[in-house]
């Protein structure tokens, strides 16, 4: 017997009358890899200088020395920040001259994550609104 057949046969150990809602709810479960694509979304922004990045570049566009200067931190670590939101699609960048402007991406995943991180800041930090 396949394990996924073995895996459809699986009863739960107990019945709370819920068969068709767990059934579904098994469906998603199984789907590991949907699953392990918002863990790489939470662990990105999971670091805190990089979070505060991302929110900064959903309320405007800026370049690496002005984000440098308003997160204390060097342009090489603000840069090595910046290429990790990028290659997950949450920024996104246009060349003006010799300067690189960041800002947000514009898709559904970046609108979702920055009304969720304004949205715990009002739960965890209060004394802000």
């Amino acid at each position: 017997m396949k394990a996924e057949e073995k895996k459809e046969k699986q009863q739960l150990p107990h019945d709370h009358g819920q068969k068709a809602c767990l059934d579904r709810l098994q469906q998603s479960l199984d789907d590991v890899e949907d699953f392990q694509i918002v863990s790489e979304l939470f662990k990105l922004l999971g670091d805190g200088s990089r979070l505060r990045i991302f929110w900064l570049l959903c309320h405007c566009e800026e370049c690496v020395i002005n984000i440098s200067a308003m997160m204390n931190m060097s342009s090489p670590a603000v840069s090595h920040h910046l290429r990790q939101l990028k290659n997950k699609g949450l920024i996104s960048s246009r060349r003006e001259g010799k300067e690189v402007y960041y800002r947000a991406a514009k898709n559904p995943r970046v609108l979702v994550l920055h009304e969720g991180i304004e949205k715990m800041m009002e739960i965890a930090c209060p004394w802000r609104a």
